[in-house]
Protein backbone atom coordinates (compact mmCIF):
# COMPACT_ATOMS: atom_id res chain seq x y z
CA UNK A 1 0.00 0.00 0.00
CA UNK A 2 1.21 3.33 -0.82
CA UNK A 3 1.09 6.26 0.78
CA UNK A 4 0.67 10.11 -1.04
CA UNK A 5 3.87 11.70 -1.97
CA UNK A 6 2.37 15.35 -0.79
CA UNK A 7 0.28 16.07 2.48
CA UNK A 8 -2.85 14.80 3.10
CA UNK A 9 -5.65 16.90 2.44
CA UNK A 10 -6.75 16.78 6.01
CA UNK A 11 -4.54 15.81 9.09
CA UNK A 12 -5.91 14.03 11.21
CA UNK A 13 -4.47 15.01 15.33
CA UNK A 14 -2.74 12.06 16.16
CA UNK A 15 -1.57 10.34 19.22
CA UNK A 16 1.56 7.68 19.62
CA UNK A 17 0.17 5.54 22.51
CA UNK A 18 2.55 2.28 22.94
CA UNK A 19 5.47 1.95 25.30
CA UNK A 20 7.90 4.43 24.46
CA UNK A 21 10.85 2.35 24.16
CA UNK A 22 9.28 0.43 21.31
CA UNK A 23 8.50 3.47 18.52
CA UNK A 24 12.27 3.33 17.09
CA UNK A 25 11.71 -0.60 17.15
CA UNK A 26 8.46 -0.09 14.74
CA UNK A 27 8.90 3.35 13.20
CA UNK A 28 12.22 3.90 10.61
CA UNK A 29 13.32 6.87 9.43
CA UNK A 30 11.13 6.57 6.41
CA UNK A 31 7.73 5.64 8.02
CA UNK A 32 8.19 8.23 10.09
CA UNK A 33 8.39 10.53 7.03
CA UNK A 34 5.41 9.40 5.95
CA UNK A 35 3.52 9.17 8.93
CA UNK A 36 4.32 13.09 9.17
CA UNK A 37 2.63 13.75 5.72
CA UNK A 38 -0.31 11.82 6.58
CA UNK A 39 -0.94 13.11 10.46
CA UNK A 40 -0.44 15.96 13.00
CA UNK A 41 1.41 14.41 15.42
CA UNK A 42 0.85 15.04 19.50
CA UNK A 43 4.39 15.38 20.67
CA UNK A 44 5.91 12.84 22.94
CA UNK A 45 4.85 8.68 23.18
CA UNK A 46 1.89 8.11 25.93
CA UNK A 47 1.44 4.32 28.26
CA UNK A 48 -0.51 5.56 30.58
CA UNK A 49 -3.70 7.70 29.80
CA UNK A 50 -4.35 8.98 33.11
CA UNK A 51 -1.56 11.38 33.16
CA UNK A 52 -2.64 15.46 32.91
CA UNK A 53 -0.19 15.38 30.01
CA UNK A 54 -1.86 12.72 28.31
CA UNK A 55 -5.63 13.89 29.60
CA UNK A 56 -5.00 17.31 27.30
CA UNK A 57 -3.79 15.38 24.37
CA UNK A 58 -6.53 13.16 24.52
CA UNK A 59 -8.67 16.24 24.51
CA UNK A 60 -7.41 17.24 21.06
CA UNK A 61 -6.87 13.50 19.50
CA UNK A 62 -8.99 12.16 16.45
CA UNK A 63 -7.06 8.98 15.98
CA UNK A 64 -4.66 6.59 18.29
CA UNK A 65 -2.00 4.90 16.53
CA UNK A 66 -1.30 2.43 19.01
CA UNK A 67 1.14 -0.47 19.81
CA UNK A 68 1.85 -2.62 22.14
CA UNK A 69 1.84 -1.33 25.59
CA UNK A 70 -1.25 1.14 24.96
CA UNK A 71 -3.68 1.13 27.50
CA UNK A 72 -7.36 0.10 27.49
CA UNK A 73 -9.32 2.77 25.73
CA UNK A 74 -12.28 2.55 28.02
CA UNK A 75 -15.15 4.87 29.08
CA UNK A 76 -12.89 7.30 31.14
CA UNK A 77 -9.94 7.85 27.76
CA UNK A 78 -13.02 8.39 25.87
CA UNK A 79 -15.08 10.95 28.04
CA UNK A 80 -11.27 12.71 27.79
CA UNK A 81 -11.27 12.40 24.11
CA UNK A 82 -14.06 13.86 22.72
CA UNK A 83 -12.88 14.27 19.27
CA UNK A 84 -11.51 10.72 18.89
CA UNK A 85 -12.71 8.65 16.10
CA UNK A 86 -10.18 5.94 15.36
CA UNK A 87 -7.95 3.82 16.97
CA UNK A 88 -5.49 2.10 14.31
CA UNK A 89 -3.29 -0.50 15.85
CA UNK A 90 0.16 -1.29 14.67
CA UNK A 91 0.08 -4.80 15.90
CA UNK A 92 -2.57 -7.65 16.02
CA UNK A 93 -5.47 -8.21 18.29
CA UNK A 94 -7.07 -5.31 19.73
CA UNK A 95 -8.99 -6.90 22.20
CA UNK A 96 -7.16 -5.57 25.25
CA UNK A 97 -7.21 -2.33 23.82
CA UNK A 98 -10.58 -1.54 21.94
CA UNK A 99 -13.32 -1.91 24.55
CA UNK A 100 -16.93 -2.28 24.67
CA UNK A 101 -17.65 1.03 24.91
CA UNK A 102 -15.60 2.23 22.18
CA UNK A 103 -17.84 -0.44 20.04
CA UNK A 104 -21.06 1.96 21.47
CA UNK A 105 -19.52 4.74 20.61
CA UNK A 106 -18.60 4.05 16.66
CA UNK A 107 -15.02 4.07 17.02
CA UNK A 108 -13.34 3.18 13.49
CA UNK A 109 -10.93 0.51 14.01
CA UNK A 110 -7.97 -0.69 12.13
CA UNK A 111 -5.66 -3.47 12.66
CA UNK A 112 -2.11 -5.02 11.10
CA UNK A 113 -3.37 -8.10 12.09
CA UNK A 114 -2.93 -9.17 8.52
CA UNK A 115 0.70 -7.97 8.35
CA UNK A 116 1.91 -9.97 11.91
CA UNK A 117 -0.13 -13.17 10.50
CA UNK A 118 2.58 -13.67 7.75
CA UNK A 119 5.38 -14.49 9.98
CA UNK A 120 3.42 -16.89 12.12
CA UNK A 121 2.30 -18.38 9.00
CA UNK A 122 6.07 -18.38 7.69
CA UNK A 123 6.99 -20.07 10.91
CA UNK A 124 4.23 -22.65 11.05
CA UNK A 125 5.02 -24.21 7.50
CA UNK A 126 8.98 -24.01 8.47
CA UNK A 127 8.02 -26.04 11.27
CA UNK A 128 5.65 -28.53 8.94
CA UNK A 129 8.52 -29.08 7.01
CA UNK A 130 11.06 -29.43 9.57
CA UNK A 131 8.78 -31.72 11.94
CA UNK A 132 7.65 -34.34 8.84
CA UNK A 133 11.80 -34.74 8.04
CA UNK A 134 12.84 -35.52 11.56
CA UNK A 135 15.32 -32.63 11.29
CA UNK A 136 15.70 -32.19 15.31
CA UNK A 137 16.07 -35.93 15.78
CA UNK A 138 18.57 -36.92 12.94
CA UNK A 139 20.70 -33.33 13.94
CA UNK A 140 20.89 -34.57 17.44
CA UNK A 141 21.69 -38.51 16.16
CA UNK A 142 24.34 -37.23 14.08
CA UNK A 143 26.04 -35.32 16.40
CA UNK A 144 26.05 -37.93 18.97
CA UNK A 145 27.19 -40.73 16.50
CA UNK A 146 29.45 -38.89 13.86
CA UNK A 147 29.29 -40.78 11.16
CA UNK A 148 27.69 -41.42 7.67
CA UNK A 149 25.62 -43.95 9.58
CA UNK A 150 22.52 -45.95 7.71
CA UNK A 151 20.15 -42.70 7.82
CA UNK A 152 17.86 -44.22 5.20
CA UNK A 153 16.92 -47.57 7.44
CA UNK A 154 17.03 -45.54 10.34
CA UNK A 155 14.38 -42.81 9.72
CA UNK A 156 12.53 -44.84 7.20
CA UNK A 157 9.35 -43.57 7.54
CA UNK A 158 10.38 -39.51 7.44
CA UNK A 159 9.42 -37.03 4.81
CA UNK A 160 6.86 -34.53 3.46
CA UNK A 161 5.01 -36.85 0.87
CA UNK A 162 1.30 -37.96 1.38
CA UNK A 163 1.36 -36.35 4.89
CA UNK A 164 -1.74 -35.44 6.68
CA UNK A 165 -1.71 -31.94 8.08
CA UNK A 166 -4.42 -31.16 10.18
CA UNK A 167 -5.28 -27.16 10.69
CA UNK A 168 -7.17 -25.85 13.50
CA UNK A 169 -8.78 -22.56 12.54
CA UNK A 170 -9.23 -21.03 8.95
CA UNK A 171 -8.08 -17.97 10.59
CA UNK A 172 -6.44 -15.38 8.66
CA UNK A 173 -3.38 -16.94 10.02
CA UNK A 174 -4.87 -20.77 9.15
CA UNK A 175 -5.80 -19.34 5.35
CA UNK A 176 -2.05 -18.01 4.68
CA UNK A 177 -0.47 -21.15 6.39
CA UNK A 178 -3.13 -23.43 3.49
CA UNK A 179 -1.81 -21.51 0.58
CA UNK A 180 1.93 -21.50 1.84
CA UNK A 181 1.95 -25.51 1.84
CA UNK A 182 -0.63 -25.68 -1.19
CA UNK A 183 2.87 -26.58 -3.93
CA UNK A 184 3.42 -29.59 -1.57
CA UNK A 185 2.66 -33.05 -1.55
CA UNK A 186 0.50 -32.58 1.45
CA UNK A 187 -3.02 -33.76 2.35
CA UNK A 188 -4.51 -30.69 4.02
CA UNK A 189 -7.56 -30.93 6.34
CA UNK A 190 -9.04 -28.32 8.66
CA UNK A 191 -11.92 -28.08 11.60
CA UNK A 192 -13.41 -24.65 11.96
CA UNK A 193 -17.22 -24.24 12.44
CA UNK A 194 -16.85 -21.09 10.53
CA UNK A 195 -15.75 -22.71 7.13
CA UNK A 196 -18.64 -23.49 4.76
CA UNK A 197 -18.53 -26.30 2.14
CA UNK A 198 -18.01 -24.17 -0.78
CA UNK A 199 -15.23 -21.93 1.35
CA UNK A 200 -13.35 -24.79 2.08
CA UNK A 201 -13.21 -26.65 -1.81
CA UNK A 202 -12.14 -23.09 -2.61
CA UNK A 203 -9.01 -23.26 -0.50
CA UNK A 204 -8.21 -26.81 -1.90
CA UNK A 205 -9.22 -28.29 1.85
CA UNK A 206 -10.84 -31.22 3.86
CA UNK A 207 -12.81 -30.46 6.62
CA UNK A 208 -13.03 -32.69 9.06
CA UNK A 209 -14.57 -32.97 12.96
CA UNK A 210 -12.02 -32.04 15.35
CA UNK A 211 -12.00 -35.68 16.72
CA UNK A 212 -11.24 -36.65 13.15
CA UNK A 213 -8.71 -34.42 12.50
CA UNK A 214 -6.49 -34.92 15.37
CA UNK A 215 -7.00 -38.96 14.15
CA UNK A 216 -5.36 -38.63 10.67
CA UNK A 217 -3.10 -35.40 11.33
CA UNK A 218 0.96 -36.22 11.41
CA UNK A 219 0.68 -32.55 11.90
CA UNK A 220 -1.37 -31.14 14.13
CA UNK A 221 -0.99 -27.07 13.61
CA UNK A 222 -3.53 -24.44 16.13
CA UNK A 223 -4.56 -21.78 14.34
CA UNK A 224 -7.83 -20.71 16.55
CA UNK A 225 -8.30 -17.98 19.18
CA UNK A 226 -8.78 -18.04 22.50
CA UNK A 227 -12.11 -17.68 23.79
CA UNK A 228 -13.55 -19.36 26.35
CA UNK A 229 -14.94 -22.27 23.91
CA UNK A 230 -11.64 -23.18 23.00
CA UNK A 231 -10.12 -23.03 26.23
CA UNK A 232 -8.30 -26.70 26.17
CA UNK A 233 -9.67 -27.57 23.25
CA UNK A 234 -6.81 -30.13 22.32
CA UNK A 235 -7.31 -32.15 25.90
CA UNK A 236 -6.31 -35.31 26.86
CA UNK A 237 -8.32 -37.24 24.87
CA UNK A 238 -7.98 -35.49 21.80
CA UNK A 239 -4.36 -35.75 22.25
CA UNK A 240 -4.27 -39.58 22.51
CA UNK A 241 -6.48 -39.90 19.21
CA UNK A 242 -2.97 -38.48 17.14
CA UNK A 243 -1.27 -41.17 15.85
CA UNK A 244 2.37 -42.47 17.09
CA UNK A 245 4.58 -39.90 16.19
CA UNK A 246 2.74 -36.75 15.37
CA UNK A 247 4.08 -33.58 15.99
CA UNK A 248 1.81 -30.71 17.88
CA UNK A 249 2.51 -26.99 16.42
CA UNK A 250 1.13 -24.36 18.61
CA UNK A 251 1.95 -20.32 17.19
CA UNK A 252 -2.06 -19.78 18.51
CA UNK A 253 -2.47 -19.33 22.32
CA UNK A 254 -1.18 -21.83 24.91
CA UNK A 255 -5.03 -21.83 26.50
CA UNK A 256 -5.80 -24.48 23.31
CA UNK A 257 -3.95 -27.08 24.70
CA UNK A 258 -3.94 -29.22 28.34
CA UNK A 259 -0.46 -28.55 29.16
CA UNK A 260 -0.18 -31.32 31.71
CA UNK A 261 -1.82 -34.37 29.43
CA UNK A 262 0.79 -32.53 26.19
CA UNK A 263 4.15 -32.81 28.69
CA UNK A 264 2.57 -36.78 29.90
CA UNK A 265 2.78 -37.26 25.67
CA UNK A 266 5.82 -35.60 24.98
CA UNK A 267 7.73 -37.12 27.98
CA UNK A 268 6.66 -40.52 27.24
CA UNK A 269 8.12 -39.71 23.30
CA UNK A 270 4.90 -40.64 21.41
CA UNK A 271 4.62 -37.17 20.07
CA UNK A 272 6.67 -34.05 18.78
CA UNK A 273 5.73 -30.51 19.68
CA UNK A 274 7.05 -27.22 18.09
CA UNK A 275 5.30 -24.69 20.37
CA UNK A 276 6.05 -21.09 20.49
CA UNK A 277 2.82 -20.27 23.15
CA UNK A 278 2.51 -22.15 26.41
CA UNK A 279 0.79 -22.20 29.12
CA UNK A 280 1.51 -20.06 31.29
CA UNK A 281 3.15 -18.16 28.52
CA UNK A 282 6.49 -18.31 30.64
CA UNK A 283 7.10 -22.01 31.99
CA UNK A 284 8.21 -23.01 35.50
CA UNK A 285 12.38 -23.25 35.58
CA UNK A 286 11.60 -26.47 36.02
CA UNK A 287 9.45 -27.68 33.10
CA UNK A 288 10.54 -30.68 31.43
CA UNK A 289 9.38 -28.76 27.71
CA UNK A 290 13.06 -26.58 28.03
CA UNK A 291 15.03 -30.15 28.21
CA UNK A 292 12.70 -32.81 25.76
CA UNK A 293 14.55 -33.87 22.47
CA UNK A 294 11.44 -34.00 20.46
CA UNK A 295 10.36 -30.33 21.49
CA UNK A 296 11.25 -27.38 19.82
CA UNK A 297 10.12 -24.61 22.27
CA UNK A 298 10.36 -20.40 21.53
CA UNK A 299 9.58 -17.67 23.15
CA UNK A 300 6.66 -16.37 20.94
CA UNK A 301 8.41 -14.86 18.70
CA UNK A 302 6.45 -16.39 15.30
CA UNK A 303 5.16 -13.44 14.77
CA UNK A 304 6.62 -10.11 13.91
CA UNK A 305 10.24 -9.65 15.30
CA UNK A 306 13.11 -7.08 14.50
CA UNK A 307 12.66 -5.79 10.94
CA UNK A 308 9.08 -7.48 10.75
CA UNK A 309 7.78 -5.14 12.90
CA UNK A 310 8.82 -2.52 10.33
CA UNK A 311 5.45 -3.88 7.66
CA UNK A 312 3.21 -3.57 10.76
CA UNK A 313 4.40 0.23 11.23
CA UNK A 314 3.62 0.49 7.75
CA UNK A 315 0.65 -0.75 7.14
CA UNK A 316 -0.81 1.68 9.80
CA UNK A 317 0.66 4.40 8.18
CA UNK A 318 -0.90 4.05 5.23
CA UNK A 319 -4.49 2.89 7.23
CA UNK A 320 -3.85 6.61 8.62
CA UNK A 321 -2.94 8.02 5.02
CA UNK A 322 -6.56 6.46 3.76
CA UNK A 323 -8.52 7.96 6.65
CA UNK A 324 -6.87 11.70 5.99
CA UNK A 325 -7.98 10.69 2.27
CA UNK A 326 -11.63 10.42 3.77
CA UNK A 327 -11.45 6.21 2.27
CA UNK A 328 -12.46 3.58 4.71
CA UNK A 329 -10.06 1.23 6.12
CA UNK A 330 -8.36 -1.42 4.14
CA UNK A 331 -7.60 -3.67 6.81
CA UNK A 332 -10.71 -2.83 9.49
CA UNK A 333 -11.78 -4.35 12.81
CA UNK A 334 -15.68 -5.63 12.24
CA UNK A 335 -18.11 -5.77 14.57
CA UNK A 336 -19.52 -8.94 13.07
CA UNK A 337 -16.52 -10.49 13.86
CA UNK A 338 -15.49 -9.83 16.92
CA UNK A 339 -16.64 -12.49 19.13
CA UNK A 340 -14.30 -15.32 17.16
CA UNK A 341 -11.09 -12.98 16.42
CA UNK A 342 -8.20 -13.53 18.66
Amino acid sequence: MSVPAGRAPHRPRTMLAMSPELLPRILGTAAAGRLALVADLVPGVFDDFGTRRARQALAETEVLLSFWGCPPVDRAVLAAAPRLRAVVHAAGSVKYIVTPECRLRGIAVSSAAWANALPVAEYTVAAVLMSNKRLLQISSDFRRVRHLDDWHHRYADVGNYRRTVGLVGASRIGRRVIELLRPYDLDLVVHDPYLGRAEAEALGVRRLGLDELCAVSDVLSLHAPALDETRGMIDRRRLALLPDGATVINTARGSLIDTEALVDELSAGRLHAVLDVTEPELLPADSPLYALPNVLLTPHVAGSVGGELHRMADSAVAELARYAAGQPFQHPVLLEEWDRTA
